[in-house]
């Protein structure tokens, strides 16, 4: 998996996608100028799931692209209500949240949460603050974590850890973490107010940050002395928001509605949580793709070209593959895809399993694409990847389908995930 963001389309200029790498999976968002989803960690643990169909509750909310804050393109966006653990008038809802398929757990902006609701510091064993460093290749989100209650449609998950991104009590960024590049702590840098990771997996880093500190992802921070890096349990880490549900924990769906080819100012979709578990998630007619369960990759055949490290993530803005396949904007966009004419494509995804779709989808050329600063949501915005071996089928591949999100070991009608499904 993978992430990215984008700069406003006023200024006519595209950023080049951005990849964090947790762990061994790379990813948590790909797009034109900004932050956002991609992997999540892999994680050995199993979950729930399946069994008796309870009783229905509200399980869908509202997804959409348009400007948000930060005037980035192709970011989806849905709303978050958060509340001190175990209360029920100490909540906040903040809207324009990006839904990020390629990552594991909810990071909020410092900026727009309320110090109303006191969030409780998550510490260690020796009672010293808990902190975060999200790494992305152009630059980094660093940020405490903190426990909440998260309020998602009719579901909520209890006393979830959470990653409060720019705290200003936090601004002791340890060397490891900084070195990364540009810090991207505020909403402006990072595009949204928060990311809502919803990925594969049941946490952002998994076992790796169990066995050890090498991933860099947690730190300890006693106010005598720098953050040091940490192992953290499981139960610790950022977790899968959707997988602590009571019920419908099992994953997601995406439904997003077909836009013209040049673009839309804005793009109103549905995110629903569980998969077979109500009348308005079934799964039948579906054609699972299962992923690789350490990494959430698929395989994408191209052109005659194999891509064996590939994902399917909302928080990328673009289509991300190949390398000089055709003519590249002229800079700074060329990072970016501008061919003469609209292309018109087919590449074949495959899972571990064997079972294979073809995914239509098109390349414009981006330079025009935002010459109406207007618009906010486009089906063929396209890049080259980072390397020949990934083909990252972003946010463009989301309008026209529904397209399913299972959860690892949960079971569905389905099969058990992780997996992707059309």
């Amino acid at each position: 998996m993978i992430p990215a963001h984008v700069r406003p389309l006023a200024i006519a200029e595209l950023a080049p996608p951005r990849f964090l790498a947790i762990v061994a999976v790379a990813a948590i968002v790909a797009s034109l100028a900004g932050c956002g989803g991609g992997g999540g960690g892999g994680s050995s643990s199993n979950g729930g799931g399946g069994g008796t169909t309870p009783p229905p509750v509200n399980n869908t909310q509202a997804a959409i692209v348009d400007q948000g804050p930060a005037g980035f393109a192709n970011l989806l966006f849905t709303s978050v209500t958060i509340c001190a653990p175990g209360a029920t008038t100490n909540c906040q809802t903040i809207d324009h949240i990006q839904i990020d398929t390629g990552s594991t757990g909810l990071r909020i902006q410092s900026s727009v949460l309320s110090a109303a609701l006191s969030l409780r510091q998550q510490i260690d064993s020796s009672g010293n603050p808990i902190a975060e460093c999200a790494q992305f290749v152009d630059g980094f989100s660093w940020g405490p974590v903190k426990i909440a209650d998260v309020h998602l449609a009719g579901e909520v998950a209890n006393s979830v850890p959470i990653q409060v991104i720019g705290d200003p009590a936090f601004t002791n960024i340890p060397n490891a973490c900084a070195n990364v590049g540009p810090p991207e702590n505020t909403v402006d840098t990072f595009g949204a107010n928060g990311l809502l990771g919803i990925g594969f997996f049941l946490q952002d880093c998994g076992t790796a940050c169990v066995q050890s500190t090498s991933p860099g992802y947690y730190y300890s921070c006693p106010t005598s002395g720098g953050c040091q890096p940490v192992t953290m349990a499981l139960a610790q880490q950022l977790p899968n928001p959707v997988a602590m549900f009571a019920t419908d924990n099992n994953g997601v769906i995406i439904s997003m509605p077909s836009i013209p080819a040049a673009g839309a100012a804005t793009a109103s979709g549905t995110l629903t949580f569980g998969i077979g578990t109500q009348s308005n998630n079934a799964a039948s007619n579906v054609t699972v793709i299962p992923v690789d369960p350490n990494n959430g990759n698929i395989t994408a055949v191209f052109n005659n070209h194999t891509y064996p490290t590939s994902y399917i993530d909302s928080g990328s803005n673009g289509l991300y593959f190949g390398n000089g396949i055709f003519p590249a904007c002229s800079p700074p966009n060329n990072d970016f895809y501008c061919p003469a004419v609209t292309q018109t494509l087919t590449a074949t995804i495959r899972g571990t399993t064997g079972a294979s779709v073809n995914l239509n989808f098109s390349v414009a050329n981006a330079q025009m694409l935002i010459t109406n600063p207007t618009l906010y949501a486009f089906n063929d915005l396209a890049g080259e990847a980072s390397d020949t071996t990934t083909f990252a089928f972003g946010m463009p591949i989301f309008y026209g389908r529904s397209i399913f999100t299972a959860i690892e070991g949960r079971s569905t009608p389905a099969g058990t995930g992780p997996f992707n499904a059309f």
